[in-house]
């Protein structure tokens, strides 16, 4: 359990997990989540392998599945903005069946282009695998713009 905690405290303290615990708060118009803990406020981004196992996949994503999903990759993009100095804009679409996908782009360049899968299961086993997708998704788009700075540009 002390093992669990440390590992939620790193993970917590990751560039990413900064950045969605910052949009997080902003969007709590009503305070009534200023006394809540960042590990708190993350906790709704974990949904243990057996939780989401019985969840169903037919039917219509829960809204708050769709707002984890939407923070989640605002974040995403917030990131790579706040790495590149570059403008990033986010394209998301989903379907009812929980499939979809990310797009972000500079002017002229796609940085990140992911296809969502199972939307209805959204959510990660531990903190810590939270901040590493999050980490990986804008470290992948920052190779893009490095490779591409030409067009990143333009």
């Amino acid at each position: 359990m002390v093992k669990l905690v440390l590992d939620d405290n790193k993970a917590v303290a990751t560039p990413f997990a900064k950045c969605l615990v910052r949009l997080i708060r902003a969007q709590d118009s009503y305070g009534s989540w200023k006394e809540k803990s960042d590990i708190d406020l993350l906790s709704c981004f974990t949904v243990p392998e057996e939780k989401r196992s019985v969840i169903p996949i037919m039917g219509d994503p829960d809204p708050d599945v769709l707002w984890r999903l939407d923070v989640f990759y605002g974040a995403v993009g917030v990131a790579i903005e706040e790495r590149s100095g570059l403008l990033v804009w986010r394209t998301m679409e989903i379907n009812q069946e929980g499939f979809g996908r990310v797009l972000f782009t500079t002017r002229r360049l796609v940085v990140l282009s992911k296809t969502l899968r199972d939307v209805h299961r959204f959510g990660f086993s531990t903190l810590r695998r939270l901040a590493k997708t999050g980490a990986k998704l804008v470290n992948d788009a920052a190779r893009v713009i490095e490779a591409y700075p030409d067009v990143a540009l333009a």
